[in-house]
């Protein structure tokens, strides 16, 4: 079949073959030559019923389901007789893979090493505990979703779970998928092309009707990752995923399966009457929560048992936090860390770098104690193992004086970086010292008198020797890294230093003072890559903000990102800033989200990669995903106030306004003079019909800055508009339209006035001026509650295919 085109798929190559038959590797020949996998029944079971069905189950299964950690089935089809499913195509290997060959370094990661404990036999070497708590979230995130529309999967084995290179979980094979008892979710798919399938959906519910799914007392599924209750053959619930899930956990966590055995009858013996190892003895380095955990799921009363995927969920992703930050020990008199580190297993630490006190009390220095601050910070972030709390979080404590253990309560981190500065005339003094955040005990200080011109060397050993004191174990090549010098020149690291001083007032006008700073630096030293980052990220937020026209903004912003790249490929700033470009101006949602990515790669810590890889998603309507990205950036920077906005948005833009509402009033509890915050938690309070409320937060927003000013501007005047108060509105759309008449003003905020006050032709007039001007905030069409009067209107819809939001 090489080279033939089945519909309208090219086979490229064959990928595999399986007992219900090939995979072949094809080109989609309408949709600009994306790959995929083509799954073909064999033909010698074409005619088999059963086998028939279960492939169509598959599809069907599969279809109702959309979640980044299920493989997507995009549709089926039939050649010469023979079924074929259309699927993602997945680079990486199967779960299966990786336990039997005792390593992931494929997808950047290490099983812990060692030898098991005595009397046990190694089959595989587990995995890092890391890892498995974030593969397992992943998988438990996808059960959850599957449990949700009623899908039991039937057949959780790591020969069904597939880790892409990247280290995404995909569960696959839906085959045995069945609906479990109880309410059917009112969600229809399209019908298959596979025979005539609509006698298999329920018409009161349009899910797939159970009869066709399954049949009472037969045991279906793999034998030795089985639940108690379908070794026996009884009616089954999204429990038994659960304890399936458990056995992979386990096997993932020791090395070894949970129930084997030389025969069939042995294992189902097992399954039914008898308690696996316990997962620490077989591997010590195990938290001893993690082996609570994977025990629970592994209960044989299902009544006792994980009751649903999201407690699961919830108790991994709460182990990964507390491992992170350093806060899980082990039974017994040594920590889970030290025992980790003893076995030459990678260990996660959590660290926070407190602002250096500007000691000499001179204004015109305070750049320098926050510059040194953030280049500890960048240097540290770059180190494997390692998370560096970002700065907008840090900065919050700048000027008080905190308690060490305070600090680590707040921001989930077992150690702090303190210090401060003193500059007078060519002189510098730095002290740094760093602090164990659980007990406030002094680890390690040095003072250090250097001349201002060897303020690089100085930073460099520095984060040198806190790197050597945390003890994190580095590859030859990572140990290089805290030391990379991006410039030479003193003059330019002092330019960059006051430029970024400028760009975090996060002002129009400190953006602007930043832009002249940056330039310089590039004057003293045209290689200096950071400073070309600091350019971009200038250019960006102005435009962002509506400061300045997206297409004056911008086209700078690429500019100065790609000569940022071009110097520096591995500045996850950089990457950053030309993905806001290409989601923001461009609209190229692949482009985006592989400059995000690849952001994330280069530095898991970065923030503000993860939080506008949140941005993407929710212009694309992927709000579970854009909420756990927004989660992550969260976990790394927790007092930032634009990254607390940005989750109580993503509430707000999957209709979650009861959500949007807690998280947005938590953001102004900690600064009540933050826009962005008053702009979310009124737009929310819109959508519930709380005018008045909604009103007097936008109003609180226009108080503070000329931050997102047009768009606070459209969301007050569509408040007004809405609730009656039309006045208000003419008169906020009238001044808008003479503000546009002087300067900037986006097009797509006036559309957004007229669209409230119910003037639709007016509202769509702006629309095609806002695409024309390439408004920042149309990335949010497809979403944004306050455009839905207008999505049924033809002019709309053509906007939103232009951007590549629609098919």
């Amino acid at each position: 079949m090489i080279g033939s085109t089945i519909s309208h798929y090219r086979i490229l190559e064959r990928l595999g073959v399986g007992g219900m038959g090939v995979v072949y590797k094809a080109e989609d020949l309408k949709l600009n030559r994306r790959l995929v996998a083509l799954k073909f029944l064999a033909e010698d079971l074409t005619s088999d019923h059963l086998a028939l069905e279960r492939f169509q189950r598959e599809s069907r299964a599969a279809s109702l389901l959309s979640h980044p950690n299920i493989c997507i089935i995009y549709e089926t089809g039939e050649h010469e007789g023979q079924p074929f499913i259309a699927m993602e195509l997945l680079k990486g290997q199967m779960l299966k893979e990786y336990i039997r060959a005792g390593r992931v370094s494929s997808v950047g990661i290490t099983p812990a090493s060692g030898t098991l404990a005595a009397g046990f036999q190694q089959a595989a070497a587990p995995f890092a505990n890391d890892t498995l708590l974030e593969l397992g979230i992943q998988i438990a995130d996808a059960l959850d979703a599957a449990h949700a529309q009623a899908i039991i999967h039937r057949d959780i084995k790591p020969a069904n779970i597939f880790i892409t290179d990247r280290g995404q979980a995909k569960i696959l094979d839906f085959g045995l998928a069945k609906l479990s008892p109880g309410p059917r979710p009112a969600r229809r798919v399209s019908s298959s092309k596979i025979g005539d399938t609509s006698h298999l959906y329920s018409a009161e519910t349009g899910s797939l009707a159970e009869e066709h799914l399954t049949s009472p007392g037969v045991a279906m599924g793999t034998i030795a990752y089985m639940s108690p209750e379908q070794a026996r053959g009884e009616e089954l619930d999204g429990r038994s995923d659960l304890f399936s899930f458990g056995a992979v956990l386990y096997e993932m966590a020791t090395g070894r399966e949970a129930f084997s055995g030389s025969t069939s009858a042995v294992i189902f013996d097992a399954i039914l009457n008898r308690v696996p190892a316990a997962p620490l003895r077989l591997n010590p380095a195990l938290p001893a929560e993690l082996g609570r955990i994977i025990s629970k799921a592994l209960e044989k009363d299902r009544e006792v048992r994980y009751q649903t995927a999201s407690d699961l969920r919830a108790d991994l992703k709460r182990l990964k936090r507390d491992t992170e930050s350093g806060r899980t020990f082990s039974p017994g008199p040594g920590s889970d860390r030290v025992r980790r580190r003893a076995r030459g297993a990678p260990e996660v630490m959590r660290v926070a770098v407190l602002p250096f006190s500007n000691a000499g009390g001179n204004p015109e220095a305070e750049y320098l104690s926050d510059g040194i601050t953030e280049s500890l910070i960048d240097s540290l972030s770059q180190l494997p193992n390692l998370r560096v709390v970002s700065r907008t979080s840090v900065f919050r404590y700048k000027g008080r004086e905190v308690d060490a253990v305070e600090v680590g309560r707040e921001l989930s981190v077992g150690t702090v970086v303190a210090g401060r500065v003193v500059q007078r005339g060519g002189d510098l003094s730095i002290r740094a010292e760093l602090i164990d955040a659980r007990d406030n005990s002094h680890l390690w200080g040095e003072h250090y008198h250097r001349k201002f011109s060897d303020l690089l060397a100085v930073q460099e050993q520095i984060a040198d020797t806190i790197t050597e004191r945390l003890r994190v174990k580095l590859t030859g090549k990572d140990r290089k890294q805290p030391a990379k010098r991006r410039t030479r020149s003193t003059e330019a690291y002092q330019m960059y230093l006051r430029g970024r001083y400028h760009w975090n007032k996060r002002t129009e006008e400190g953006m602007k003072r930043g832009l002249d700073y940056f330039n310089q630096a590039i004057e003293e030293d045209s290689g200096y890559a950071q400073a070309y980052a600091g350019l971009a990220d200038c250019h960006a937020m102005l435009g962002w903000n509506t400061m300045m026209a997206p297409k004056d903004s911008f086209p700078k912003a690429k500019a100065a990102a790609l000569k940022a790249l071009e110097l520096d490929p591995d500045l996850a700033e950089a990457h950053t800033s030309l993905a806001i470009a290409k989601l923001l101006f461009d609209w190229d949602w692949a482009g985006a989200a592989s400059g995000f990515e690849r952001a994330i790669e280069v530095n898991p810590s970065y923030a503000i990669a993860h939080q506008w890889h949140g941005f993407e998603l929710m212009a694309l309507g992927r709000h579970e995903e854009a909420i756990r990205e927004a989660d992550r950036a969260l976990l790394l920077d927790p007092l930032s106030l634009s990254i607390n906005t940005t989750t109580g948005f993503s509430y707000y833009l999957a209709r979650r306004y009861d959500e949007a509402v807690e998280a947005c009033r938590k953001t102004i509890e900690m600064d009540e003079n933050f826009p962005p915050a008053h702009f979310a938690l009124g737009s929310a309070y819109e959508q519930k019909g709380m005018y008045e409320e909604a009103v007097a937060q936008l109003k609180k927003g226009f108080n503070t800055s000329r931050a997102i000013f047009g768009v606070l501007w459209a969301a007050l005047g569509h408040v007004y508009a809405v609730s009656g108060n039309l006045t208000e509105a003419r008169k906020l759309l009238e001044e808008s339209k003479q503000i546009a008449r002087e300067g900037y003003f986006p097009a797509s905020s006036i559309a957004i006035i007229h669209a409230g006050m119910g003037e639709i032709e007016q509202a769509l007039d702006w629309l095609e001026r806002a695409y024309e001007e390439r408004s920042t905030w149309l990335i949010f069409l497809q979403v944004y509650p306050v455009w839905d009067a207008l999505r049924a209107q033809p002019r709309f819809q053509k906007v939103a295919r232009q951007m590549g939001l629609q098919p």
